[in-house]
């Protein structure tokens, strides 16, 4: 963005006065939300990662801080590409306008939209994601065509009198966000609207500034499109898609789909992306073979559980590999019929990386890794002969004597295992 927006207005289901402004950010600086009312500011990075599970809504949640109803300045941001921003929020539930992300779109479009010196992160879909919740269905399939595109099919079944079946389709690269799709508002049946208002729900708004649907079609209202429900579902898909950090490239079929199977959807765009990264990594080569592992790691054959580092950013994350063979002495004894790796193994591996990964902290110069304590340990899959066991390690907290690293083990794109692990750092003379 060239300058910065504020939209001002109550909440879509608190009801609450709000005032949101948008901050233009610098590259890599992606999506935040800060909640500017709280003493002090807390910032919710726009995550799906950070979805709290709300009826209607896409609601972040971080410790006991709440931001409701991020959906459609998402949707906003989405349609028009927008990379990085610093959203302060100064309440509970982002301002809802008139129910679409038009309200967010126009202001953005008036403030101008600019060009940074990096290129867009995007992710394309390399396999199928299918979710599914009874009739319920969302799927993501790899598109040759590099783009966003989705095929919406609305069926409210017993309620088709109302909400006739519809179809749509949209493509992000055709440039139509603006008018086709952002102007679709929320809408709901009439006997969902009375509840929500008994529960104490959108007791501010009327017919008349939302779509509710009754036996003849919109009270007090009319449809802005033909198909208007289908496209705010569209509306919707674009902003909790969006909270995976970056557009998604593949073509996206739905059908009576809602926000909680697009949060699934994006949980799984999330492990495919991570998957894919650490495919990357194994492919682009070595950053430590045994050799300088050993120049850092005082353990040798059997305990040398780390093969080689094929990545490491800074001392922040690295990705190791362990090479699992029939030929390890562990599977003499442990389930010789039927080998398994034994878990502390695995976990002694991922500790391993995290020792390599802070040792590369200035300060750790000279130092050592001493397993302190473990956390969260939890063991997902059995690692048998044949397996190749990525490790993953990333930082937590790392001080001058002590360190503390989230680490995780996968075969293939599967979760073998994953602990939260201390560290004391030691003067290496010490071994």
């Amino acid at each position: 963005m060239a300058a910065l927006v504020t939209v001002r207005g109550k909440g879509l289901l608190l009801g609450e006065e709000a005032t949101c402004t948008i901050h233009p950010a610098p590259v890599n600086h992606g999506i935040v939300f800060e909640r500017v009312d709280l003493n002090p500011p807390v910032q919710i990075p726009a995550s799906v990662r950070n979805v709290t599970q709300r009826a209607r809504r896409t609601t972040l949640k971080v410790g006991t801080t709440v931001i409701e109803t991020v959906e459609h300045c998402m949707s906003a941001l989405a349609g028009l590409r927008i990379d990085n921003a610093l959203i302060k929020l100064n309440g509970p539930e982002l301002p809802c306008g008139d129910g679409s992300a038009l309200p967010y779109v126009e202001q953005i479009l008036e403030a101008g939209i600019e060009d940074q010196d990096a290129p867009r992160r995007v992710f394309r879909v390399s396999e199928p994601i299918v979710v599914q919740e009874g009739e319920a269905m969302l799927a993501a399939l790899p598109h040759d065509g590099d783009q966003f595109a989705v095929l919406f099919d609305l069926d409210y079944g017993r309620h088709g009198n109302r909400i006739k079946r519809q179809t749509q389709s949209f493509v992000l690269d055709h440039g139509d966000y603006r008018s086709e799709i952002s102007p679709a508002r929320t809408f709901s049946l009439q006997e969902e609207a009375e509840a929500l208002w008994e529960r104490g729900m959108c007791r501010h708004l009327t017919p008349a500034d939302v779509l509710v649907i009754g036996e003849d079609g919109p009270i007090d209202n009319a449809y802005r499109f033909e198909n208007e429900p289908v496209r705010h579902k569209i509306v919707d898909l674009l902003g909790d898609l969006y909270l995976v950090g970056c557009e998604v490239l593949a073509r996206f079929v739905a059908y009576k789909s809602g926000h909680a199977l697009n949060h699934r959807m994006g949980l799984k765009i999330l492990k495919q992306m991570e998957a894919n990264s650490r495919r990357e990594a194994l492919l682009r080569g070595r950053e430590m073979d045994v050799r300088q592992i050993q120049r850092i790691l005082p353990h040798r054959y059997p305990m040398l559980l780390v093969d080689r580092v094929v990545e490491i950013e800074d001392d922040r994350k690295a990705i190791g590999v362990k090479n699992v063979s029939m030929n390890e002495p562990f599977f003499q004894g442990h389930y010789p019929g039927t080998p398994i790796m034994p878990g502390v193994l695995i976990v002694e591996a991922m500790a391993q990386l995290g020792g390599l990964l802070l040792s590369q902290k200035l300060e750790h110069t000279g130092k050592i890794a001493v397993l302190l304590s473990l956390d969260r340990v939890k063991l997902r899959k059995p690692v048998t002969p044949g397996d190749q066991l990525i490790l993953e390690a990333e930082a937590v907290r790392a001080g001058a004597r002590t360190g503390n690293v989230k680490c995780r083990a996968f075969v293939g794109s599967s979760l073998a295992a994953e602990a939260q692990i201390k560290f004391m750092m030691v003067d290496a003379e010490q071994d």
